[in-house]
């Protein structure tokens, strides 16, 4: 499930908070217009709408009586019309909040997680992991590259993890081996070998020149960012 969908047809606005939404942990799907915005919630669950109030077709407004329809998902308003008049029409259509423009990041962060500890509790603000461009969502146990869902066996879930919460450091094969199959594992070390190259088929763009997960030779591997 996207944490939040991010309705704002400024390119460059829509990426500099997607950006940093995603550096606090939250897997972010962004879009121009409401239409888009729409015709993704068909298809799609998400925890917070982010609505820019000025869209190109439909505005903002209209969106949020449309989503009214069919979901209490909580809404928040981002707009430079700021009178009251507005505030108004936006709590009237079901809005749950309303941030003015420009934006203040850090004041939008808190009240996104003040909406989502109201909605959905406590546990949701660190239920997911960002490293580059892999989200990992520890409670639903999905892995999301570039924002495409991969799918990924249990082994390589968990080895994925484990170096994602140890970047930069050189693990070694008999500590990885030990961690996901257990010391008292029937399994072979060479099935450590088989799980990285299958995992790394999925998450590198060229899985034979490998730039996330590197053999140190002799040793084990280490995770990068990228």
């Amino acid at each position: 499930m996207t944490d939040i969908l991010l309705v704002e047809d400024h390119r460059e606005l829509n990426e500099l908070i997607r950006v940093f939404l995603e550096r606090e942990g939250y897997l972010v799907q962004g879009v121009f217009s409401g239409e888009e915005a729409l015709a993704y919630l068909t298809q799609n669950k998400v925890k917070l709408i982010i609505l820019d109030v000025s869209l190109p077709d439909m505005d903002g407004f209209a969106v949020c009586a449309a989503v009214r329809e069919y979901s209490n998902t909580p809404i928040l308003f981002l707009s430079a019309r700021v009178d009251k008049e507005d505030k108004m029409n936006g709590f009237i259509q079901g809005a749950d909040d309303y941030v003015e423009k420009p934006v203040d990041m850090e004041l939008l962060c808190a009240k996104m997680k003040a909406l989502m500890r109201r909605e959905y509790g406590m546990k949701q603000e660190k239920a997911v992991i960002c490293s580059g461009g892999i989200s990992v969502d520890t409670d639903a146990k999905q892995v999301f590259l570039n924002h495409r869902e991969i799918a990924l066996t249990v082994k390589e879930y968990e080895l994925l993890v484990l170096f994602i919460q140890n970047p930069g450091k050189t693990l070694r094969k008999e500590y990885l081996f030990d961690k996901i199959w257990g010391v008292d594992s029937f399994s072979e070390n060479q099935t450590l070998t088989v799980h990285i190259k299958t995992l790394r088929d999925k998450i590198e763009e060229e899985p034979k020149n490998p730039k996330r997960i590197r053999t140190v030779w002799g040793v084990g591997y280490k995770y990068e960012e990228i």
